[in-house]
């Protein structure tokens, strides 16, 4: 009879029960939450990085070459494109960096720099509101030069600071080379552009 009683005596009351189903349920309910959470946040981090690596690639400017249109710490956006204008900004790979320049000429065109750092394209002075210090730089080109088939004509902004097509290190961008153009500057938001 005592093991009975003391059995009796240790089981749970009906509200007792009713209370542990309740939690039992609601922890149940907040794991699934959780999960489909997580999932969900896996799903969308793997679509941002296959956008950024596929699509748009996310570049942070490193140095002074592109002053003052970008500038060292902005972070900008780039299309996945081959096909430039004169002026856009392109991103091509160069021992293993990724470099940001303009572009000034493209297949085809005849440059020329004068020992003032003005440049002439076809024959005419360009207009370049982007640069406000022109230098010859690091030139080891003669003038006039025309830009190769599939080849593009970049400079920097910065003209006395970078190392760009006017040097024969790094010479006209190639087609495989060409990561992107940019096209909106992410970062800082107080200077957010589309570009």
């Amino acid at each position: 009879m005592k093991f009975f009683r003391k059995t009796v005596e240790s089981l749970p009351t009906k509200k007792q029960v009713e209370t542990e189903q309740k939690r039992y349920r609601r922890q149940k309910a907040y794991n699934k939450a959780l999960g489909g959470t997580v999932y969900v946040l896996t799903i969308v981090a793997a679509v941002a990085v296959l956008i950024a690596t596929l699509v748009l690639p996310v570049l942070q400017i490193e140095g002074t070459s592109m002053e003052p249109t970008l500038v060292n710490g902005d972070i900008v956006l780039l299309n996945k494109t081959t096909k430039f204008e004169r002026g856009d900004l392109c991103g091509f790979s160069w021992n293993n960096k990724l470099l940001i320049k303009r572009v000034i000429g493209i297949p085809g065109d005849w440059i020329e720099i004068d020992v003032d750092g003005t440049v002439y394209l076809n024959g005419e002075k360009l207009y370049e509101p982007y640069a406000e210090k022109l230098s010859v730089g690091e030139c080891d080109l003669e003038f006039p030069y025309q830009v190769p088939q599939e080849q593009y004509f970049v400079l920097g902004d910065m003209r006395e600071n970078s190392i760009d097509s006017r040097n024969t290190l790094i010479g006209c961008v190639t087609k495989d080379q060409i990561v992107g153009k940019v096209f909106f500057r992410i970062w800082p938001f107080r200077t957010i552009t589309l570009f």
